[in-house]
């Protein structure tokens, strides 16, 4: 495995909302330019603390890596999904979709390497529009050869928009009705 996967910190996060005058919800006493935001890679919410006046879009992708921020003066800490706005929560899943398809590659090699977790259940069955039929031909086809894409896997399989289903999915797990999350890190 590479490294990546060991790393505790996301290098960008996708804007969801932000404040001008905020306080934090995290941090006692830090208020500011607040931000709330969706970490790339864990998928998680992220509240940051913007340097002052910064200006950003909602769906905007910024830099929160450690070393040579632009924007983000901190990472005040996580954000259960009911602790958001109601406009941030209105705009997760574009930005939730807006990431699955900015890393395609990244969810195509997930389904590509998707495995049973019980018996029962295999992880492709719970991305919402699979079932037991779509699961099966999925298995089948990347047997043969592994989806190159998104599309690749539409034209083989006739799952529809496949990146809506896992963003989806990822949306179900960030609100918290799941039991068991695939792509969300806890």
């Amino acid at each position: 495995m590479e490294r990546a996967q060991t790393r505790k910190y996301e290098e960008y996060a996708y804007v969801l909302d932000f404040v001008s005058r905020g306080k934090s919800t995290t941090v006692r006493g830090r208020d500011g330019i607040i931000v709330t935001a969706l970490g790339e890679e864990r998928l998680t919410i992220l509240e940051l603390l913007a340097m002052p006046n910064s200006t950003f879009e909602i769906g905007e992708r910024v830099y929160i890596g450690k070393e040579g921020r632009t924007k983000i003066l901190s990472v005040l800490g996580r954000l259960e999904f009911g602790q958001t706005s109601s406009s941030a929560q209105s705009e997760l899943a574009s930005v939730i979709e807006k990431i699955v398809v900015q890393n395609e590659q990244r969810f195509v090699d997930y389904l590509n390497n998707a495995q049973p977790l019980t018996p029962r259940i295999h992880a492709l069955e719970l991305i919402p529009g699979i079932g037991k039929t779509y699961m099966k031909t999925m298995l089948e086809e990347r047997e043969k050869r592994k989806f190159s894409d998104f599309k690749d896997l539409q034209e083989r399989v006739g799952l529809k928009e496949p990146a809506k289903q896992v963003a989806k999915r990822i949306l179900e797990e960030i609100t918290g009705e799941t039991r068991m999350n695939l792509f969300v890190r806890k």
